[in-house]
């Protein structure tokens, strides 16, 4: 009887596995301090759907990082020793600036409680430890390791390190003046298109007085909202469904843009509302079920524009697997 022998799997490097297991401690700890930012503040509640996210990502690449690993070294993706040398320093010096970021921001989460500051630099610390991590643990193959060849490996995990930057809550400074400087755009935005269709109205700062009341542009109707949710949904819409780098930036960008026009037409929206039946009419329902189509006008906006990127994006693979044969 002749015994069938399996062919064993891509024996996957033990660099790789610590590098993975760490990035998951660093990852679980970014997890639960942020997660104190997606019970308190609405603005980051999509932050629940990042773990699950992530965990999809990498699934979905896995077989790709398993084919990256088992690749062979060949002569057009090496680089001069300098190259490499520099690279390596410079990695070096992220992994232990992100290792004393971390460590600030966790002494900072022990003695303090949680703070905006503390847990961009819990975050930030991470990325930038993960990011080395995988650098420095790319299998050398019996010869130095070229920066080419670990790039591939970092490109496959930019989405799964990166997203927790989006999830994190912004410096005070910087998400008031951008909540500030978005509340003053659609409010003059609205009051220009009424007053171009003939209805009069007036601003006062952020208020705009109808016949029927006063109706107020809050922080919740600013768009920042929509901005951190879209830039959420097309980020990870990008990591799946589109192939290409350039096609991967060009549906983010449209996801901000989309967030940015539905929320102005959410806002005229709120405004033809209240003109037609009063201020206090776009409270409640109207005004959260107006807030949730945007990100869901958006989505669909995207999904519909992916097909067009994937069509395209295809003709420039295939000329250039050509070019490289």
């Amino acid at each position: 009887m002749v015994e069938s022998k399996s062919s064993p799997g891509p024996v996957f490097p033990l660099g790789i596995k610590w590098a993975l297991g760490l990035a998951t401690l660093f990852f679980l700890f970014v997890t639960w301090d942020q997660s104190y930012w997606w019970m308190a503040k609405e603005d980051y509640s999509f932050g629940w759907l990042v773990p699950a996210c992530v965990a999809y990502v990498i699934h979905d690449r896995w077989p790709q990082i398993t084919a990256l690993l088992a690749k062979k070294p060949t002569d057009e993706h090496r680089r001069s020793s300098l190259d490499s040398s520099v690279s390596t320093i410079f990695t070096y010096a992220v992994f232990i600036g992100g290792i004393l970021l971390f460590c600030l921001g966790a002494i900072f989460r022990t003695a303090a409680g949680p703070s905006y500051q503390q847990t961009l630099a819990l975050t930030l610390g991470s990325i930038g430890t993960c990011f080395a991590l995988l650098y420095l643990s790319y299998p050398s193959k019996g010869r130095p390791a070229y920066p080419s060849e670990r790039r591939g490996l970092i490109g496959l995990f930019i989405f799964p390190i990166c997203v927790w930057l989006i999830s994190a809550p912004m410096l005070a400074v910087v998400e008031s003046n951008l909540n500030l400087f978005l509340m003053n755009q659609v409010t003059s935005v609205v009051f220009f298109v009424f007053e171009l269709l003939g209805f009069p109205l007036e601003q006062r700062g952020n208020v705009l007085v109808l016949p029927g009341g006063s109706v107020g542009v809050a922080e919740a109707c600013s768009g920042i909202r929509s901005l951190t949710g879209c830039l959420f949904a097309g980020s990870f819409l990008a990591a799946v469904f589109i192939p290409t780098r350039w096609g991967k930036l060009f549906l983010v960008a449209i996801a901000l843009g989309f967030a940015v026009v539905m929320n102005l037409l959410r806002s005229i929206f709120l405004t033809s509302w209240a003109y037609a039946y009063g201020a206090k009419a776009i409270e409640g329902t109207v005004h959260d079920v107006s807030g949730y189509a945007v990100l869901g006008m958006t989505i669909v906006g995207l999904m519909c524009i992916m097909p067009w990127l994937n069509r395209t994006a295809t003709p420039l693979t295939q000329d250039r697997a050509r070019t490289t044969q």
